[in-house]
């Protein structure tokens, strides 16, 4: 896996604790801390699935258009990652004459199959509000009550 999947779910709670704001490239670089060419492309695939919107001219930028318990980190996470779980090359080689190199990319291609299996129905259970409620309610949580 490669860091687009963390980075799109940042991206969406950032915008998910700014409702009704927007945000530029530049501002979303500097807090998920990348470039803003890669926060680009990044949105351009959650605009993609609906869940971003864009407006244009002075104080314009990216906004959340979509109600953040509503996107699933698994549609995220197959919305943003090319490839998933399994590595981009594979050890050994089909045509080997040994066993082992010959059939262990198969035998992790079957590992690896039922790993993003488990990890998509894990975060099936798992939405954009409640990655923000648990940082926001974990800082509230953290401060004293106000007399």
């Amino acid at each position: 896996m490669n860091s687009e999947f963390p980075t799109a779910v940042h991206l969406l709670v950032y915008l998910a604790h700014k409702p009704g704001q927007t945000a530029n490239s530049e501002e979303l670089a500097q807090n998920v801390d990348t470039n803003p060419a890669r926060v680009r492309k990044t949105m351009g695939c959650l605009r993609t699935q609906g869940w971003i919107g864009t407006r244009e001219g002075n104080g314009g930028g990216y906004f959340l258009e979509a109600e953040p318990g509503s996107i699933r980190l698994s549609d995220v996470y197959l919305a943003s990652c090319c490839g998933g779980l399994r590595p981009k090359k594979s050890t050994g080689r089909s045509e080997s004459e040994c066993e082992i190199s010959s059939g262990i990319s198969g035998a992790m291609d079957h590992y690896f199959s039922e790993a993003e299996r488990r990890y998509l129905d894990y975060f099936d259970g798992v939405t954009v509000q409640d990655v923000l409620d648990r940082i926001v309610g974990g800082k509230i949580a953290a401060e004293p009550p106000s007399a």
